[in-house]
């Protein structure tokens, strides 16, 4: 009930303060407009003017009522610069604190209750360095103090603490507004507008918020490196650790900007990408596709045939296309590029110093400005009893395990329904295995709308694979030479013997031997990194799978260019990662492609949004290559054309959306698709009709009626 009162007596008092239109006196021109009968009201009673004005300072902060910076101006037109300061720097301190203070009454124990679980990490950072993170938004401010005011009030930051850290945070900020105000106060005429004194204030305000970012970055500098050394010059301006997607581009961008760079990688360059990943795989997939076109000629008019091949030769072309294009990643091309290539394994022993254990056996170490991990991910391996025992492949070692057979595995579990799970089971499929895939959610593809799920689903089944969704894998069994995989659906095990098993159930970043624990760098499942890619010390950074959100060959050397211009060029200028148009596919068959939201993200996050679809059954081109099937699916803001989000399911998908992905990133909305011509007949036509869709249900009703009865007049 208290708290009730309190809440409608604070309702009341703003409604009273608008209501009255007291708010006119707290604006430029009515601050301007009552300066002279204020200071004739000072000149005859400077204490109680200045009491006053203190008061309604206090109650205006408190009450979050806006014109705090008009009132910090008048302060210095009122009272000059020291003695402005002087109140302003109390009110605003003690009005502040008041309103934390109501916040934490009135809101916090609600807020705590209803979202505690969330608010937990926030609570404990807050509780270990609150004071900072209250000082960093005094000192820059990112968000009004109003706010920042309530929403402190929900935190455990102490009374005491944020009433001097808000005093000495807002202290500078105070003399620059207070110091505008004095000079505002002297203009008698428009030659006072370009008085060096005002112009000098103004560009303080301006300036003000730069200085603050770098008096705070600099104060975070001094607190994270005060136990290290840091060495009076060095060897290297950059070292990357990993020479995957991101290490390479990473120590490319730094060699082409002439930068002396590092690159250390301790097994093979090229990382997962060439070696284990999207390389192989493409590989693989494009041979089980072909064998899969002989099954089912006679789509084409030809006779079907049983492919007659040797799994082994399909490995070893595998093989043969990870060696052709691996010159791109090589150490002869990255060194003829400027990079220096150290093969070993890379430790970080301080924040600028770097050992690397050569794999020839030596040891190397150096200094450097920055460093970039870039260490990658690796299969996770469920902890399942009995795995070990029974053994298993992952995406990473079945190139090298399956090379050795004479056939595909007669019986093959594939662990998994995400991305991977779904390609390699659909290719094994059709090189011969019989596949049984297991996933523990209630649909594969989980991240994709509900449809998208159900038709890769029903393409797998097609090729065979026994798909088993709403099983949990519990243990694997050995009965001599015979293995099982016991899951669990719906209450019963079920038992499935199998040749070989593959765990594709996900990747972890690499996180252990690069010597994060010891330099207290936080790690959960990724590398902790802030907007900049920046990790606790602001000279190291990471990027690629090993930092996330996104495990893509392509967001990695997107991420790169961030952290290399950063890290060699942050002392100027940073740039935060932008993640706002990523795209991604999938390359079963149908492959399937996205950008942006699809129908599930939308809904999830309540986003308003309109769908509007095209069927590739009616394409000609699809048609004439036997490939009628799937769909371009676009979200739109309502009554809009501008593009939230696309989802392509169909032959050549990842190719198709690139159009979208470029209209989506440059804000192209779908009347330029439709205005663009596109070549018949191809599969790219389906965009240019599914914005076609989209006008045709947009199209204005009233005015194709008066157009019909305009033409039915002209007709007589």
């Amino acid at each position: 009930m208290k708290k009730l009162l309190i809440l409608s007596a604070a309702a009341l008092l703003v409604f009273g303060f608008f209501a009255l239109d007291l708010n006119r006196y707290l604006t430029l021109d009515g601050m301007k407009a009552s300066l002279g009968q204020f200071e004739s009201q000072r000149a005859a009673s400077p204490v109680v003017v200045g009491l006053v004005f203190f008061s309604v300072y206090v109650v205006v902060t408190a009450m979050s009522l806006p014109g705090a910076a008009i009132l910090t101006l008048a302060a210095g037109a009122l009272f000059g610069l020291s003695m402005g300061t002087l109140i302003v720097s109390f009110a605003s301190s003690i009005g502040a604190t008041l309103a934390f203070l109501a916040s934490r009454y009135v809101l916090r124990d609600a807020i705590q209750r209803r979202f505690g679980d969330r608010l937990k990490v926030i609570n404990e950072g807050m509780a270990k360095d609150g004071a900072l993170y209250l000082f960093t938004l005094r000192l820059v401010p990112l968000f009004p103090f109003f706010l920042v005011n309530l929403l402190m009030g929900l935190t455990p930051v102490r009374t005491l603490s944020y009433y001097w850290v808000s005093q000495v945070g807002m202290l500078a900020g105070t003399l620059v507004y207070v110091n505008a105000g004095t000079q505002l106060a002297q203009i008698n005429s428009l030659v006072g507008i370009v008085s060096p004194g005002l112009l000098l204030s103004f560009a303080l305000l301006g300036v003000f918020p730069m200085l603050a970012k770098m008096f705070m970055r600099l104060l975070q500098g001094r607190r994270v490196y005060a136990k290290w050394q840091r060495p009076k010059k060095f060897d290297r301006n950059l070292v990357v650790i990993g020479g995957g997607a991101a290490g390479l581009v990473t120590s490319y961008i730094a060699a082409a900007v002439k930068a002396k760079v590092t690159l250390v990688e301790a097994h093979r360059m090229g990382g997962d990408c060439l070696n284990y990943g999207c390389v192989p795989s493409k590989a693989l997939i494009k041979s089980a596709r072909i064998a899969n076109q002989m099954r089912h000629a006679e789509s084409y008019g030809l006779s079907a045939a049983e492919p007659q091949f040797s799994f082994r030769k399909v490995m070893a072309r595998v093989h043969e296309v990870i060696r052709t294009v691996e010159p791109h990643d090589s150490v002869a091309r990255y060194t003829e590029l400027g990079v220096e290539v150290l093969e070993g394994y890379a430790r970080i022993v301080d924040p600028w110093t770097v050992e690397i254990k050569l794999n020839n056996g030596g040891m190397q170490r150096l200094t450097t400005r920055s460093i970039v991990i870039a260490a990658g991910a690796s299969p996770f391996v469920p902890p399942l009893p009995g795995l070990a025992d029974v053994g298993y492949v992952t995406s990473d070692t079945l190139w090298d395990e399956f090379a050795k057979l004479d056939a595909a595995p007669k019986r093959l579990v594939v662990l998994g329904g995400g991305p991977i799970g779904c390609e390699l089971a659909q290719s094994f499929a059709r090189l011969g295995s019989k596949v049984t895939q297991i996933e523990m959610a209630p649909r594969i593809m989980i991240r994709e709308d509900l449809e998208v799920s159900d038709l890769a689903r029903d393409s797998l089944r097609r090729d065979g694979i026994d798909v088993l969704t709403g099983h949990k894998a519990l243990r694997c069994e050995r009965e001599g030479t015979r293995k099982f995989i016991v899951a669990e659906h719906q209450g019963k095990e079920i038992r499935i013997e199998f040749d070989a098993l593959l765990c594709a159930v996900g990747r972890v970043a690499r996180l252990q031997g690069y010597g994060l624990e010891e330099l207290g760098i936080p790690t959960q499942r990724t590398v902790a990194v802030n907007d900049y890619l920046e990790t606790l010390y602001p000279n190291i950074y990471a990027a690629g799978d090993v930092a996330g959100p996104y495990q893509f060959t392509h967001t990695a050397g997107h991420m790169a260019w961030y952290a290399a211009v950063n890290a060699l060029f942050g002392d100027f200028k940073r740039f935060k990662v932008d993640y706002s148009v990523v795209p991604w596919a999938t390359f079963i068959q149908p492959e399937v492609a996205r950008v942006g939201l699809n129908e599930q993200d939308a809904k999830e996050k309540g986003i308003a949004h309109e769908v509007t679809k095209y069927g590739l059954d009616d394409l000609d081109r699809a048609i004439a290559d036997g490939t009628a099937y799937g769909f371009v699916k676009v979200l739109t803001v309502p009554g809009k054309d501008r593009i939230l989000g696309v989802t392509i399911v169909g032959e050549h998908a990842g190719d198709l959306l690139a159009e979208f992905v470029l209209a989506t990133k440059h804000g192209l909305g779908l009347n330029k698709i439709l205005g663009t011509i596109h070549t018949y007949p191809t599969l790219a036509e389906a965009n240019k009709y599914v914005a076609g869709e989209w006008k045709r249900a947009h199209a204005p009703q009233k005015v194709l009626a008066l157009l019909a009865r305009f033409h039915a007049w002209k007709r007589g």
